[in-house]
């Protein structure tokens, strides 16, 4: 498959979601970022405002997404539009790639943790890389299995998710540029 045939599906605001399109746009790799009115986002290429419509389709009870979590969320409308865009995002993507931390309860922490929930539901092919732990995680249906060096995981479908934490650290961000040089340099 040629790069040409790759589509990253994100959320273009700052920490993991601009790293992913940054790395994207570095390798010729198309951009879906979902956002709608009023939300902060850094990036421009690639977006797609959604519209009232669009974003009822990815409306989820916070009280499901709150007792699936096992946390108490906000109501407002800006949370429900995070959450609207995500499931835009994972509902795309037939990889998903998420930057964040793992909790004792499997769950990832943060916003983020909904989209990570949303991608097992699913069934899609799931990667953490815990920043904590400075390593990659698969969701195997049941546990986080740890990928050891020399397994870290490859971008193998032609649509694919990245989002994560705005709280990026350096290992994340490195972790987000080796993800893509293993997956579509000649050199990696």
């Amino acid at each position: 498959m040629n790069k040409s045939d790759y589509i990253l599906y994100s959320g273009a605001v700052r920490g993991a979601e601009a790293i992913f399109g940054a790395n994207a746009e570095r390798l010729g790799i198309k951009e879906v970022n979902y956002t709608f009115e009023g939300h902060q986002i850094v990036r421009q290429r690639g977006l797609h405002m959604l519209n009232r419509e669009e974003l009822n389709r990815g409306d989820v009870s916070l009280e499901y997404v709150a007792k699936l979590m096992s946390r108490r969320y906000t109501d407002s409308p800006t949370f429900r539009h995070i959450l609207q865009t995500i499931w835009h995002q994972i509902i795309n993507g037939q990889e998903i790639f998420v930057i964040g931390e793992i909790l004792d309860d499997l769950t990832v922490k943060g916003g983020t943790g909904w989209g990570a929930e949303f991608a097992k539901l699913c069934n899609k092919p799931l990667y953490v890389f815990d920043q904590n732990k400075a390593g990659w995680f698969k969701w195997n249906r049941m546990h986080w299995d740890h990928l050891l060096a020399g397994d870290e995981p490859q971008i193998s479908h032609p649509h694919f998710t990245g989002t994560g934490t705005r709280f990026l650290t350096e290992e994340g961000t490195q972790a987000i540029k080796l993800l893509f040089d293993r997956s579509f340099t000649e050199t990696a």
